[in-house]
């Protein structure tokens, strides 16, 4: 059940007024049964997948709080605090290892037989990848290592549940923090309009994202990516502009769609972005992009291997081995790991670049020049937006081999843009000759509402238009929605990971 899908128009009301209707000792299972039915629309038999991991997780994470309770007594338990950590991490990734990279794997080992000259024909195993799998087992991992830490445990398995399984969350996240999310299932909320009207904006917020933005420079992408050779190096320029927004609007879009469906019930769930191409460093668009994935792979990945609290050297092999299992996260294959390992090696260099930019005293200067610390500043939105660029097209293009003929066409477009015309643009032939036009609207209308949006929350300034003006843009995005939707709406990006 996808959430751009006519059975999610029809479910989600149903659930919303069963819900408000049902007494508050009946809502969390309610909501378990719904989110089971939401989860198993797709592949009934994975829902024996998350209920096994999840009483899995309900029995076996108080065993970390058992050990630490005997070792203060300084009485014996079957294993550590730490050793029970270890076997539930080894579990959830165990099972993730199984359904998400058994191919990966199987492949890797055929490649390397071949280079030693034998040819090994791998089995294949009918394995479908579970929708939302790396989210919900990042979630258990988190709830684990945070019982490690001294949080409490979740007593009440149906809380638990619903924490993993809950139907707006449960595909592409926002990755969750427990001691966030089970309190607010114990709070006897009553209903609010502010819930309905804020969450039904969201929603459809989301949807015109998706649907308008994201699916029609899809259109765009998925014509470059499919067949580069058919493109100049400026095309594929435009190309990846029109994926890095499109990845943007898709995910950006679930989420608002994610956080307008918990809303309806009275939950709140975390922001995921926070305007990332305004970033003015690739650090600065980690903090901003896929906020909650990146949080939990700082604490849970990063600082666990060591982080900052050693040597440069070791900061930074701890720097690259989180950014390159975090690509390898998003996908089973090299072009993921690529792309992973290439987020480590510019975060490097640009910790190496902080570093040079004070030793010759190019930050005193920028202190004292507001004029150029400005023009510095917007400098630096712009390369950081292309060096992103650069990095989605490994996260896009089909294999390696894709990726590294789109990226040396890309470094020649300077050349290209000598004898540059606009006629000679094979852009122009993409499914419609107003593709290519509305493309270049699109873009610096894109970025002149991030640079405004981003002024009104730095400067803590918000407009609260009048109900009859913000119904009046509801009803004309449900026109747009209705007219400008392309033929066919794709699943949104994320659910594939």
């Amino acid at each position: 059940m996808l959430f751009n899908s006519l059975q999610y128009l029809v479910f989600l009301p149903v659930v919303f007024f069963l819900y408000w209707a049902t007494p508050h000792r009946l809502r969390v299972p309610l909501l378990l049964v719904a989110s089971y039915a939401f989860y198993m629309s797709w592949r009934p038999i994975y829902g024996l997948l998350i209920f096994g991991l999840t009483l899995a997780n309900f029995l076996l994470v108080p065993c970390i709080a058992k050990a630490a309770k005997a070792k203060e007594e300084g009485s014996k338990f079957v294993f550590s605090a730490k050793a029970w950590v270890g076997i539930i991490v080894a579990v959830n990734l165990v099972c993730l290892a199984i359904f998400k990279y058994a191919y990966f794997a199987m492949d890797t080992v055929k490649s390397g037989l071949g280079l030693a000259g034998i040819d090994w024909k791998e089995p294949h195993l009918h394995i479908i990848l579970p929708l939302g799998i790396s989210f919900f087992v990042f979630e258990f991992i988190h709830y684990a290592v945070e019982v490690y830490r001294g949080k409490p445990i979740v007593t009440s398995f149906p809380a638990l549940a619903l924490f993993a399984g809950f139907f707006p969350t449960q595909i592409a996240g926002p990755i969750k923090r427990y001691q966030d999310f089970v309190p607010q299932l114990n709070e006897k909320i009553k209903f609010k309009w502010e819930y309905l009207d804020q969450g039904m904006q969201m929603i459809l917020m989301g949807l015109a994202k998706k649907v308008l933005l994201a699916d029609n420079l899809a259109l765009v992408a998925q014509a470059g990516f499919t067949h580069p050779e058919n493109f100049s190096g400026v095309d594929l320029w435009l190309i990846a502009y029109a994926f890095a927004f499109q990845i943007f609007f898709d995910f950006a879009g679930y989420t608002d769609i994610a956080r307008g469906s918990a809303l309806l019930f009275g939950f709140k769930v975390p922001i995921n972005f926070n305007l990332p191409y305004l970033s003015a460093n690739v650090s600065e668009f980690w903090q901003r992009w896929h906020i909650s994935l990146s949080s939990w792979l700082r604490d849970y990945l990063f600082i666990p291997l060591g982080g900052s609290r050693c040597s440069t050297l070791m900061q930074y092999r701890n720097l690259f081995i989180t950014m390159a299992l975090g690509g390898l996260w998003h996908g089973a294959a090299m072009h993921f790991l690529v792309w992973g390992a290439y987020q480590g090696i510019v975060l490097i260099l640009h910790k190496e670049y902080l570093r040079l930019r004070s030793a010759v005293g190019l930050s005193a200067q920028l202190e004292k020049s507001p004029a150029l610390a400005r023009v510095y500043h917007w400098t630096s939105i712009v390369v950081t937006f292309h060096i992103v660029c650069v990095g989605w097209v490994f996260f896009r293009a089909d294999d390696m081999k894709s990726a590294t003929a789109i990226i040396s066409k890309l470094l020649m477009a300077p050349v290209e843009l000598v004898h540059f015309s606009a006629a000679k643009l094979a852009i122009l032939q993409i499914r419609d000759p107003i593709i290519f036009p509305a493309l270049v609207l699109l873009l610096p209308a894109l970025m002149i509402s991030h640079v405004v949006v981003g002024w009104l929350n730095d400067k803590k300034y918000y407009l609260s238009p009048p109900w009859a003006v913000q119904v009046t843009v509801m009803v004309a995005l449900m026109c747009l929605l209705t007219i400008f939707s392309p033929d066919s709406s794709p699943r949104f990006i994320y659910f594939q990971f």
